[in-house]
């Protein structure tokens, strides 16, 4: 078969399987949410991503933001990731086995997850292994230009998430350590850093305006949801993302520290050494480190083509195409949302062999955190949808979320054209317009928070509309309740507690 079939067939059965694996009853993820919400408020950044997403959620929404559209583009992400593998492959020597042997192995990993949703990460990886690509064809060719194709690959990697500070940080000195500290000398390297810099100015000059918000998120991040991580943990669930193929990457960082042949990158060794470092001091999710697989991958897929070439050894390789997806199928439906919610509910898949179930809190639950923040959205739009029209048709009714989940959700999946929710949590806080008088208001409250005489005063009628109560969903308990004529000021309330929770943001606290 002739090369360029064959990865085709590969970027078809990426989008087969990345569709096949979301049963349809689930709905969006909560982060989904407000990724798309972005589109109706362009700006060069955001309290916790940068813009680039946002982007292409404005082509989302020209495609008509449906649930098809909304999966495509981190399913098309992912291909373009084995494409650039493919072609890695091809400069490193590979021949059509090694192309092959990596795309079986990108296609039956971590990353199958992480294309179904639609989140920064799948740009991310991307960007972390056109960052190593630029640096193989400039080490190789001599040619200049890919200094600026690799300052490109770190701009729109940082446009997307700022997790790829975190390769450069590990890159410097693994160039440092290695004779290609020659780069250094090469003036073509600064100027593409300062093409970089351009490039990314209009986000530093937005969060210098607005405080530097990315330093309250990672604080706040530190602060509720990485310390519940483990050093011992991060490096251990490294071992799972890639498990079907570990004997590949494994032998790619082999051949990095032993082969002639890859010397010139033994770079990538201390970049992966050096970030991976950096990623345990800091106790960091274990899927930030993610992007430094698929450069191994493709390294180890050439020295192992190589070495099973010959004599009763070339027997074997089909065997090397088996068993990534011998490893992978039996996992497949744990590890994605593959059963229907009630399917789970009411036979449970075992989760816990693999520890999906542990939350971000540290506890376990019967569902995996992602799944449970894929289940009840529609539910609580049609609650509001409820509560909307048994408003007044004068006077202005504003909804008022606890978190980005509900406010989005109920934005996307509302049936009642122009109902837009809010939320003082997460970018919502910024989008507020409160010059017209709030009238009426409906509140999307998480289960442990109730009603008091407070709210109860300020107006003339309250009714509880209803819950969530489907026994999955991350958002079970969260109420919607009704509240008719207003008695006093509610944009003066709002507006204080908007200006106060900015303050948390901006940093004057």
């Amino acid at each position: 078969m002739k090369p360029g079939y064959l990865l085709l067939f590969f970027i078809l059965l990426k989008f087969a399987i990345q569709y096949a694996v979301v049963h349809p009853d689930f709905d969006l993820h909560r982060d989904e949410f407000l990724h798309l919400d972005q589109a109706d408020h362009l700006a060069w950044g955001y309290l916790s991503v940068p813009p680039l997403t946002s982007w292409i959620s404005v082509l989302i929404r020209w495609l008509g933001n449906g649930e098809f559209w909304v999966r495509f583009f981190p399913a098309l992400i992912g291909a373009v990731t084995i494409v650039v593998v493919w072609d890695l492959v091809k400069r490193l020597g590979g021949n059509l086995f090694a192309q092959s042997l990596a795309a079986v192995a990108l296609l039956c990993s971590a990353l199958i997850r992480l294309n179904i949703l639609f989140q920064p990460n799948s740009i991310d990886i991307l960007c972390w292994s056109l960052v190593f690509y630029t640096l193989v064809w400039f080490f190789q060719t001599k040619n200049s230009k890919w200094l600026y194709f690799l300052a490109l690959s770190f701009a729109f990697g940082f446009l997307n998430k700022y997790n790829i500070i975190f390769l450069a940080l590990g890159l410097f000195p693994a160039l440092l350590v290695t004779d290609k500290r020659s780069i250094f000398r090469d003036k073509h390297l600064y100027f593409s850093l300062l093409l970089a810099v351009v490039i990314v100015a209009p986000n530093l000059i937005w969060q210098y305006q607005n405080g530097f918000p990315a330093l309250t998120h990672m604080r706040l991040l530190s602060k509720f949801q990485l310390v519940n991580n483990s050093r011992a943990g991060f490096l251990t669930e490294q071992l799972l993302f890639f498990y079907p193929s570990i004997f590949i990457w494994v032998t790619g960082l082999f051949a990095l520290v032993t082969s002639r042949r890859f010397r010139d990158f033994r770079f990538i060794f201390w970049t992966f050494m050096f970030t991976l470092g950096i990623f345990t001091y800091f106790q960091a999710k274990a899927y930030y480190a993610i992007g430094l697989y698929p450069i191994l991958i493709g390294l180890g897929s050439v020295w192992l083509s190589e070495f099973f070439e010959t004599g009763w050894k070339k027997k074997l390789k089909p065997i090397l195409l088996l068993i990534p997806p011998a490893l992978f199928l039996p996992a497949l439906p744990l590890i994605h949302p593959f059963y229907s919610p009630n399917r789970i509910l009411e036979n449970p898949p075992p989760y816990s062999l693999l520890g999906l179930n542990r939350w971000e809190d540290g506890e376990e639950h019967p569902i995996p955190q992602d799944f449970a923040d894929m289940v009840g959205w529609s539910d609580l739009a049609n609650l509001v949808d409820s509560a909307y029209l048994m408003m007044p048709k004068t006077g202005r009714t504003l909804i008022i979320c606890d978190n980005y989940g509900q406010a989005g959700a109920i934005n996307y999946y509302s049936k009642i054209p122009g109902l837009r929710a809010l939320t003082m949590n997460a970018d919502y806080l910024y989008w507020f317009d409160l010059k017209e008088k709030v009238d009426n208001l409906i509140l999307v409250w998480e289960k442990d928070e109730k009603i008091t005489d407070r709210e109860l005063n300020f107006f003339e009628e309250y009714q509880e509309i209803g819950k969530i109560t489907y026994p999955l969903a991350r958002e079970k308990g969260t109420t919607v309740h009704f509240l008719r004529g207003a008695k006093a000021d509610i944009n003066a309330i709002l507006k204080d507690e908007v200006a106060e929770e900015k303050k948390v943001w901006e940093g004057r606290e």
